[in-house]
Formats: C-alpha cells, structure tokens, sequence
C-alpha cells in the first residue's frame, strides 16, 4: 500500500519530482528521461510507468528553461524507438513459449492476451494506435515480434508512432503548461491526462466483458 501510495504521489506530482531531478542532475536528466521512456516501452515487465503525463509535463518545463525542448523531444524518440526494437526481437526470440508462462508479479498474461487481440483487430496501424493507450504500448512491439509482421514494416509504423506520440505530447505541455490556469491546476491536468489515455482500455475491457456475457 505504501509503495502504491509514493507511486500516486510520483505521478500527480510529476512537475516537483522532475524539477528536483533537473536542479539537482543538470544535463543528466535527458539520459534519466531517456531511461524511464526506454523501460516503459521497451520491457515487458514495466508497462506501469508513466508516459504521457511524463511527456506533457516535461514539455512545460523546457518552456520553463528547465530544458531544451529539441534535445529532449530527440531524446525521448530515440528511447521510444529503442525500447521498441528491444520489445519487438525480444518477441520474435520469445515467440510462443511466452503465450504458456503462468501470470506473475512482473509478468501479466491477461495483459498481453488483450493486446494481442488488439493488434489483431489493428494490424499495422496498432503500433501508432498504441502509442497513446498505457500498457498496450509496451505490448504490441511484443506481440508484432511474436506474430508475422516483417521489421522493415514494424519499423515505419514504429518510427510514425514515436514522432507523433512524443512530439505532440511535449509540444501541448511546451504551448500550454505554463499557462496560468494548466500550471497552478497540473495536478489536476495530470489525472486528465491518464483518464484520456486509460478509456480505450476501459471501453475495451467493457466490451470484452459484453462480448463474454
């Protein structure tokens, strides 16, 4: 429960965690942002992570000068593309062997069952789509790994989805984060954030349950 509870305290707060890492790291932050990325889309085991909250909030904090937007948003596609490639061979070595591992602290087989019905659904196109819906990002490279898809295929839906998903994130907390209203209410901005990005895994789950009644 504790741990729960620095975890919801880390991500409503993402601005004073960020800006303590800036002032007290420098220009190492890019290389912390880079790893936090990285994990979240690159393991398998991390799909908790914050993403989108994390990207919008260090938006507002390069226009703040607390970073160099460039530099951070070249950074952050780069880890996004990293993790994804590590996600994706990491499926294609895995293959099928993963589909009969029992569910496990670091390991959700429901999870990745309902995103590979996802991906099913989508095709190519999940990879983009993914990209904005927590837990279901860390799993589709997976999956396409797993499944047939070729990488020079995975690879241009990978690089689309990572340019829109960190550019448009960290441009909105760039243009819009440190206005008034968004700075003094971030908190609240946040929990927004997540709201949006969890309903397609909500709608999913609510249809899932409706296509089992």
């Amino acid at each position: 429960m504790e741990l729960l509870a620095s975890f919801a305290d880390i991500v409503l707060h993402l601005d004073r965690h960020l800006q303590w890492l800036v002032a007290n790291y420098g220009p190492w932050i890019y290389a912390i942002l880079f790893a936090i990325v990285f994990c979240e889309t690159g393991l398998v085991v991390a799909p908790f992570l914050p993403g989108d909250s994390l990207l919008f909030v260090v938006g507002a904090l390069a226009a703040a000068g607390g970073m160099d937007i460039a530099t951070v948003m070249t950074v952050l596609v780069a880890a996004a593309l990293t993790g994804d490639n590590v996600n994706y061979w990491i499926g294609r070595w895995a293959g099928p062997k993963v589909f009969r591992a029992e569910e496990s602290r670091w390991f959700s087989r429901r999870y990745l069952e309902r995103t590979h019905a996802f991906y099913a659904r989508h095709g190519g196109k999940a990879i983009i789509i993914a990209r904005f819906v927590p837990i279901v990002r860390t799993y589709v490279p997976f999956v396409a790994g797993i499944g047939t898809m070729s990488y020079a295929r995975f690879l241009g839906f990978s690089v689309a989805g990572a340019l829109l998903w960190v550019v448009s994130l960290c441009l909105a907390g760039y243009w819009f984060g440190n206005i008034p209203l968004v700075k003094d209410n971030l908190g609240v901005v946040i929990v927004i954030i997540v709201a949006v990005s969890v309903t397609p895994i909500a709608l999913e789950f609510l249809r899932a349950r409706r296509a089992g009644a």
